[in-house]
């Protein structure tokens, strides 16, 4: 697929849509389109789990839980290509190693940033845990506002859906699992 082609799509539609590609302001929209789709969709392009072999040795006696909580995300959903807004919380029992937590805000990032299926965060957290399973056992927990469901169909606003995934230690022990939902304490804030 070229840009060319990306474009002229993009003009197809707005002619679809009943309005005149060509008038002054919508002359550059495919251009920017386009462009914007490219940001959007830049998660193809990343490998999440490369982030996470970057570690570090001087774990300085951490063997507790690391929580990074509220990273804000968007993808899109497969359905409509709607935008997905949400926040989502990450975190791992470190061993021997530790990870830079801007690298855990880097892996939310390239797993929300492609379509998204209801599940995709639970398939892609697994693909990240197989590549860092020597080093971590990781949770991660997300709630998400699907403007698939707010602006169009059912028109519901307010909604949020909350997906979890639990692997290793959070899905065996169930004080550590606890012990995470305390951490993120998602019952008991409010989605922003």
């Amino acid at each position: 697929m070229t840009r060319a082609a990306a474009e002229a799509a993009v003009r197809t539609l707005l002619s679809w849509a009943g309005d005149d590609p060509m008038r002054e302001g919508l002359r550059d929209t495919p251009k920017r389109v386009v462009n914007a789709y490219g940001d959007w969709f830049s998660g193809y392009s990343i490998d999440p789990g490369a982030y996470l072999r970057r570690t570090f040795e001087e774990v300085e006696g951490y063997d507790e839980m690391v929580v990074l909580r509220d990273i804000s995300f968007e993808s899109f959903c497969e359905h409509h290509m709607a935008p997905i807004i949400g926040n989502a919380h990450v975190g791992y029992l470190p061993t021997d190693r530790v990870v830079g937590i801007s690298k855990l805000a880097r892996v939310v990032d390239g797993l929300c940033a492609p379509l998204s299926g209801a599940g995709e965060t639970h398939l892609a957290n697994r693909r990240v845990h197989q590549r860092y399973s020597q080093t971590a056992r990781r949770r991660g927990r997300d709630r998400r506002r699907h403007q698939c469901m707010t602006t169009r169909g059912v028109h519901k606003r307010g909604v949020s859906m909350i997906t979890s995934k639990m692997l290793g230690t959070f899905r065996a022990d169930a004080s550590t699992r606890a012990e995470f939902l305390r951490f993120i304490d998602i019952e008991g804030r409010s989605l922003r």
